[in-house]
């Protein structure tokens, strides 16, 4: 950042969710991004994790060579399965996400609204997969949405925009935005900045920023 501001590692910005994941906490970690996160948990915590291939009590990553080739998130990687964890239909959960069972969803975004409308699973380019997945499940089933992303795209445009330009995965379900420069509330009164990172001004994030945003810090 050119006013002396560093922006967070994808490390950093995982150990950074997972301090506000409460003990006890259902919680779904979505493709990519958001599996970092379980490697923060404390690990003498209480925390369900839960993937919506069907597993619940999922623990951090495993260990080089310790991979078991018949436990894996929705993303497709290798998890663990902490004492006590299950596996078991892709139905069953599903209704847990349906049946609002999932305290704290944490998910990518290719674009937050400021009212929390989330674009997370096309760009509209027309060799793109067309398929949304769970995450509109996710968004909505949920009891609180959290985004995790970097706050500008590869070509320096703000992820956080006014209005969404890309298909909406879920309408007003962001909670809580997550960035490498800041956190962010999604708010009745707009977009509340709590926290920025060491040596970024509010002023110079809001030019970094397509959407009006409020200080709180």
């Amino acid at each position: 950042m050119s006013d002396g501001a560093a922006k967070l590692t994808r490390e950093q910005l995982a150990a950074r969710v997972a301090r506000d994941i409460p003990e006890g906490a259902y919680v779904n970690l979505g493709i990519g991004l958001p599996t970092l996160v379980a490697n923060y948990l404390p690990a003498d915590g209480d925390y369900f994790l839960h993937s919506e291939n069907g597993l619940l009590g999922m623990g951090p990553a495993p260990a080089p060579g310790l991979e078991d080739g018949d436990l894996i998130n929705a993303g497709k990687q290798h998890v663990t399965l902490l004492p006590g964890g299950s596996y078991f239909h892709h139905g069953d959960s599903f209704a847990m996400i349906r049946g609002g069972h999932i305290d704290i969803c944490v998910l990518g975004a290719f674009q937050v609204a400021a009212n929390g409308d989330l674009a997370n699973w096309h760009t509209g380019d027309a060799d793109a997969i067309p398929a949304v997945g769970g995450a509109m499940d996710l968004a909505v089933g949920a009891r609180q949405v959290f985004v995790m992303m970097e706050h500008l795209t590869r070509g320096g445009a703000s992820k956080i925009v006014e209005r969404c330009t890309y298909p909406l995965t879920g309408v007003g379900c962001v909670k809580r935005i997550y960035t490498d420069l800041a956190v962010i509330d999604v708010t009745d009164q707009g977009l509340r900045v709590r926290e920025l990172v060491a040596g970024l001004s509010l002023a110079r994030l809001q030019a970094l920023t397509a959407a009006p945003l409020l200080g709180g810090i």
